[in-house]
């Protein structure tokens, strides 16, 4: 049985990977359940991963939470998509300074 990575997204900023896991363990086995953390300031960005032991309980964990009201928020739960090559997202960091070209 392969197992699924989920996105979910809106999630409230005090969710932890604990109430995670125990949310979705409704939909079935949970492999992993990860809060994304800003790293200079420890608080959650809002948004986390959840590994589903299978295709189906993916599908399941989708369709019984996506758009669920989660202390007033509506969290947004899809496939997850792989992460982009390189991890900057496209953006270029270079350059941009005063040149001396006399």
């Amino acid at each position: 049985m392969e197992s699924k990575k989920l996105y979910v997204g809106n999630l409230p900023y005090r969710t932890t990977d604990a109430d995670l896991k125990d949310l979705f363990s409704g939909a079935g086995n949970v492999v992993s359940a990860t809060i994304i953390m800003d790293k200079f300031s420890g608080r959650s960005k809002g948004f986390g991963f959840v590994e589903m032991g299978s295709l189906d309980e993916a599908e399941k964990a989708i369709s019984m939470f996506n758009g669920r009201d989660m202390d007033g928020r509506a969290l947004t739960v899809t496939e997850a998509r792989p992460k982009p090559e390189g991890g900057a997202g496209g953006r270029s960091f270079g350059g941009g300074g005063r040149r001396d070209d006399r």
